[in-house]
């Protein structure tokens, strides 16, 4: 039965495990009840390094053609590509959800059900810095209104979604200028959704209370270095730095997402590449986040809670303690997706 809608993506292929989380997704999309096309892109460093410049032409235009891209790890040599795509894409927010697996096992006995929302510009990581001598080093650290705005309206929005509060974090007391800045305009935003709760933490505070008390926090919006670091915290706290996904965008003048780019966590893994030994668990919820996005909210949330099912169930890759290599953990994945997909529907959901 042939279905009614297709789907077209950018897919970014990168290095090390690149292509065997495409294949994953890959297999994971033959099982849905909708057609997916992925238009491939290089993004190899072996392409950037005859080409670069060519390369991130190629994404740009895929991108643009059709507004979300899937993008698998990169190396970093020369430059981040992530951080050259930030800035060619204009994302401005980054969105990674992170929550407790069943069957994982973690450090601890919390239960974390947080979304982080960053700043995806400025902060230090705009300015490498330079040296004052040989005993001294100075950098510039930028926050900007724009972004912080689109953040903060992005959390509040998720918020209302939810049914929860926003907690917002920075060094405010200390980086008066800067932070302060991000603070005052959350605040303005949060002014316009009188019915969402909204307190402000210092960052430092807010990792000792995430710790001892998970459960109490939802939404955090925070600026891009305090957003990085938050995002390997969460995910350590759930037992792997490889078990997230997160979502880029871009927005327009009247706050509407233009581009969104949906990538796994973790690194190129050059250790294992080509073995058919590495988790696609994150792989596979970036894609199930780029279907919500996309309008196919059912169809994503059911990969989800597919992955999730798998490995509770303890169909799980090495990393996790299991025995399974790739492919056999996503058919695990493709066989739970067939137990919640019932009636076969095809509509965006």
């Amino acid at each position: 039965m042939s279905p009614a809608e297709t789907l077209e993506l950018a897919e970014f292929h990168g290095d090390g495990i690149s292509s065997e989380l495409s294949a994953a997704v890959h297999r994971v999309a033959e099982s849905l009840p909708m057609d997916v096309v992925f238009h491939p892109v290089d993004l190899s460093l072996e392409r950037r390094s005859k080409d670069a410049e060519g390369s991130y032409r190629d994404a740009e235009e895929a991108i643009r053609k059709f507004g979300v891209a899937l993008k698998y790890p990169t190396i970093t040599d020369l430059e981040s590509p992530n951080k050259v795509l930030r800035d060619r894409f204009d994302f401005s927010v980054i969105h990674r959800p992170v929550s407790s697996i069943p069957g994982v096992k973690t450090r601890f006995d919390g239960k974390v059900d947080l979304h982080i929302v960053r700043i995806a510009v400025g902060g230090t990581y705009e300015d490498a810095g330079r040296r004052i001598g040989t005993e001294a080093a100075v950098s510039v650290r930028v926050i900007e209104r724009r972004p912080s705005f689109q953040a903060a309206k992005f959390a509040f929005n998720l918020a209302g979604k939810l049914g929860c509060g926003v907690t917002s974090a920075s060094k405010y007391t200390i980086q008066r200028a800067t932070d302060g800045l991000f603070e005052e305009v959350v605040e303005e935003v949060a002014e316009g959704y009188p019915d969402i709760p909204h307190n402000a933490e210092l960052f430092d505070a807010l990792l000792a209370k995430l710790v001892m008390g998970p459960e109490d926090f939802r939404i955090v919006v925070t600026p891009n270095e305090y957003g990085d670091f938050l995002s390997d915290t969460a995910c350590g706290m759930i037992g792997s730095i490889g078990l997230g996904a997160s979502a880029s965008y871009s927005f327009d003048d009247d706050g509407r997402v233009t581009l969104a780019m949906f990538d796994p966590a973790g690194g190129t893994a050059p250790d294992i590449a080509g073995q058919g030994l590495c988790n696609p668990a994150a792989a596979l919820w970036a894609f199930g986040m780029l279907l919500e996005h996309t309008g196919y909210r059912a169809i994503g949330a059911a990969l989800n809670d597919a992955v999730r099912d798998a490995i509770g169930a303890g169909h799980t890759t090495g990393d996790l303690g299991g025995s399974l290599g790739t492919m056999a953990f996503t058919e695990a994945v493709c066989d739970a997706m067939a137990s919640r997909l019932t009636g076969g529907g095809k509509a965006k959901l």
